[in-house]
């Protein structure tokens, strides 16, 4: 038996397919002979109770410039679908929400990964609250002044839009700036409250991103800052490096594991600096194609072999 498998994502046209985890999992699945189906979530259709959508028979190939075939349109329901993987790129703004409110009407045989409403209730940096003893003291507001306070007691600081990616918007105050001017033009732009936490100069060492599929952790990729960076996004520049798990890694591991299977968040990327959990990714987790690459686990073998254990089985 294959499965019929959609994507819902940026149009494949736009991928960078060296790094990119959805193409990895793309090229795992047609290996695996499942059929594959393509679509972006602006052609996703509410029609009076159900969900329909063009998507289109898709094939991929691990070749810069050539690196996909899509065929003519078919019109879903999904009701064949077996297993859709929503994996289009945030900002995780209304556009983004919308979606996961759409794909909750999906025929129930359909296997939605990660599930829509908890991804939903899950922002990167709002879900790591709910674990304040494994991250490091953060304050999320627009009171001015409440951000002043965490400025004097920390002097150098973090400041952070809540629905950004990829490290965008991020900046970091030393002490001496001008802390007034940079706040003021901060919240200028940023219409919802804004995360605040001491800068951790562990960073210097990496920022690692694990991994985890269905409560377990199965890679980790180390992510080194460029020379003259404060952050380590690979998409700033971080030089990536295959690292093993600490025991404290593990132990962040397992402190969240029991929340996560409750909301049905299979596959997920936490970000961890020094001794501190610091985001946890649900909406279109990255790196494994450098994890593999490296001579770390086959991350998109293991996600698959985890899917099919639940349908074909």
């Amino acid at each position: 038996m294959n499965l019929k498998v959609a994507f819902q994502m940026d149009h494949i046209s736009s991928l960078s397919i060296s790094g990119d985890t959805t193409f990895a999992l793309c090229l795992e699945a047609q290996k695996r002979e499942h059929e594959l189906f393509h679509y972006i979530p602006e052609n996703l259709i509410y029609d009076h109770g159900v969900i329909r959508a063009d998507i289109e028979p898709m094939n991929v190939r691990d070749e810069e410039n050539n690196h996909f075939s899509l065929k003519a349109p078919i019109k879903s329901d999904f009701s064949d679908i077996n297993v859709l993987l929503m994996r289009q790129e945030p900002p995780f703004n209304m556009n983004y929400i919308t979606y996961t409110h759409l794909l909750e009407h999906l025929p129930k045989s359909t296997k939605v990964i990660n599930n829509p409403v908890s991804v939903r209730n899950a922002p990167e940096k709002l879900l790591v609250t709910f674990f304040k003893d494994l991250m490091p003291e953060t304050i999320i507001t627009r009171h001015k002044n409440s951000i002043l306070e965490f400025y004097e007691r920390h002097r150098d600081i973090v400041i952070k839009p809540l629905f950004g990616k990829g490290g965008e918007g991020i900046i970091l105050v030393r002490e001496g700036n001008d802390i007034n001017k940079i706040l003021s033009e901060f919240l200028h732009v940023e219409q919802e409250p804004i995360m605040i936490q001491p800068f951790l100069p562990e960073v210097k060492y990496g920022d690692k991103r694990i991994i985890i599929l269905n409560g377990d952790p199965v890679g980790c990729l180390n992510r080194i800052p460029a020379e003259g960076e404060f952050r380590s996004n690979l998409g700033v520049g971080g030089i990536p490096e295959l690292s093993e798990l600490s025991e404290n890694d593990k132990r962040i591991c397992s402190s969240i594991k029991p929340i996560l299977l409750k909301m049905d968040l299979f596959f997920v990327g936490i970000d961890v600096i020094g001794d501190y959990l610091t985001e946890i990714n649900v909406t279109c987790p990255t790196g494994v194609r450098q994890i593999k690459g490296m001579g770390g686990a086959d991350i998109p073998s293991l996600f698959w072999d985890k899917v099919e254990e639940r349908f074909l089985s």
